[in-house]
């Protein structure tokens, strides 16, 4: 019997034309570019998340441009697409910004990538592509060949200033000590005080949307699910459910079992990652050194259930490369049974150092209001008391009959985010236990059907650091078109600089740790 969705608020697209897609949980509505900017602002009103925005260049099917945002209503259980037709000659419309704050880099990312300009945007600047690019050159649109390189220039890049007695300013990066990606951050300051981060990423730009036109979905599936090592099985199966909506095909209930078990893996050895990350950026060595220990034996765990550390080459779409072994599910049982036990020593152990709790107890405030106006999603969000969670929110693969308890803050700071970790931790084994206890036998995967031409569809998983969205079309062949990757990072990056405004330069290594964001699928 099919569920019954909770109806969309009464007279919210009255007036609109709408679209048929191949997804029951999705919407898609036609506007005029004058039209955009108001809609999504009333769907923001309403309850609306911004989940995605994606440019197209659809000049091959219709002769337009176009732009289109989507947002998630979780008192609905469904997704909103305003879609914006644009001509081909100057594709422009009234930025979507001014009035959804949370649009700002997705609307400067179109801007670099296609050419779509948001007139009246309150930050001009480039995004992704870096000022050594032409000024013309925008990869993503379809007459642009990828194995040409463009000439580049050298320009200057303007940071934003604070000017006043005794600001100076004081940059880091884009290579730092360490291990870890690039990413330039420029501060303003009065002594030790930050007044101001400019946080400037994109220096790994590696072209995945670019890439994986023209592919079969079994092709770009590869490619996709090496957007970020550390969220492998989060956009693996973002990517795979957005190609199995799109087609329409429905996935063997072993392979949803196995996935969703392979997320909350996911989930679980990145947040005890995390929460020895956090140990560093105070200096508590103990806990960062004992962190790795627990991270390294949940890392070996997934080899042995998949041949990979990271998960890689496991989700496909359709369900499944290959299955999980019986016994090494029944393995598994055993050493999460230790490792629960060797958790919460750990925890004994760090929040029995008193100089430790007092340290990250204030910093990095984020508050409610900023985290809601800006996407913030994931940890990031309900650290700050915003409940957003799309394993409750979107319910998908077996959430629905698990019934996660979703975590939750209100502090905002770098304690708030550490002690929703450890939590998140207790409940991701708590569904893990509930997962291998029921596992169904089976097939693992289903034939992909046929896309149809020009249709698109989303897909989405709720990772370490929150909504993963991907955004896919097919083309006139039933092949990629397009696939716009909305990683949790790329959502939450904004609210660093806002978090770390007001507290003093040592504290910035702790407050980025304390978000704990990926570089690469941010940039992809």
């Amino acid at each position: 019997m099919p569920t019954m969705r909770p109806a969309l608020p009464q007279g919210l697209l009255d007036g609109f034309r709408t679209e048929p897609v191949p997804a029951s949980d999705e919407t898609l509505v036609i506007c005029t570019s004058a039209e955009l900017a108001p809609l999504c602002a009333r769907l923001v009103e309403a309850g609306g998340e911004l989940a995605t925005m994606t440019g197209l260049d659809l000049r091959p099917s219709d002769g337009t441009f176009a732009v289109e945002f989507v947002f998630g209503l979780a008192s609905a259980a469904r997704f909103i697409r305003v879609r914006s037709p644009l001509p081909a000659e100057h594709p422009a419309y009234d930025a979507v910004t001014t009035l959804v704050p949370a649009a700002q880099w997705y609307e400067r990312e179109a801007k670099d990538l296609l050419g779509i300009e948001p007139l009246g945007h309150p930050d001009p600047r480039r995004l992704v592509l870096h000022e050594s690019y032409p000024n013309a050159y925008h990869p993503l649109r379809k007459d642009v060949d990828a194995a040409v390189h463009p000439p580049m220039a050298s320009r200057h890049f303007d940071y934003f200033e604070v000017h006043g007695e005794g600001v100076y300013e004081m940059g880091v990066g884009p290579i730092h000590a360490g291990v870890i990606e690039p990413g330039h951050f420029r501060f303003s300051n009065v002594g030790d005080l930050i007044l101001y981060l400019d946080a400037r990423l994109f220096y790994t730009h590696r072209g995945v949307e670019k890439l994986v036109e023209t592919k079969t979905f079994e092709e770009a599936a590869f490619i996709v699910e090496r957007t970020c090592g550390a969220c492998t099985v989060s956009h693996a199966t973002s990517f795979a459910t957005a190609v199995e909506r799109l087609t329409q095909t429905s996935v063997p209930p072993r392979a949803e079992w196995l996935r969703t078990l392979l997320l909350e893996l996911e989930r679980l050895y990145n947040h005890v990652g995390d929460i020895g990350n956090i140990c560093a950026g105070t200096g508590f060595h103990a806990g960062t050194m004992r962190g790795a220990a627990l991270k390294e034996q949940l890392q070996a765990l997934n080899e042995t259930l998949t041949g990979h550390r990271f998960m890689m080459g496991t989700v496909a779409p359709g369900g499944l490369r290959y299955d999980v072994e019986g016994a090494a599910l029944r393995d598994a049982v055993t050493t999460l049974r230790t490792f629960a036990t060797q958790f919460e020593a750990y925890m004994d152990l760090i929040l029995d150092n008193s100089s430790f709790v007092r340290r990250i107890d204030g910093p990095g405030r984020l508050d409610a209001l900023t985290a809601r106006a800006l996407g913030a999603t994931g940890v990031a969000a309900r650290a700050s008391g915003v409940a957003r969670d799309y394993r409750v929110d979107h319910p998908h693969l077996l959430y629905p009959d698990l019934a996660v308890k979703q975590q939750g803050g209100i502090a905002g700071d770098v304690g708030a985010r550490f002690r929703l970790r450890a939590e998140e931790v207790r409940e991701t084994l708590r569904l893990v236990g509930e997962i291998l206890a029921g596992m169904p036998g089976g097939a693992i995967s289903a034939r992909l059907a046929q896309a149809a031409p020009w249709a698109s569809a989303l897909g989405y998983t709720e990772s370490p650091r929150g909504a993963n969205v991907h955004w896919v079309m097919a083309d006139a062949g039933g092949q990629v078109y397009r696939v716009r990757i909305r990683s949790a990072s790329f959502a939450n990056w904004p609210v660093v600089p806002r978090a770390v405004a007001g507290n003093v330069v040592p504290d910035f290594p702790l407050i980025n740790k304390s978000f704990e964001l990926c570089y690469a699928c941010c940039d992809r």
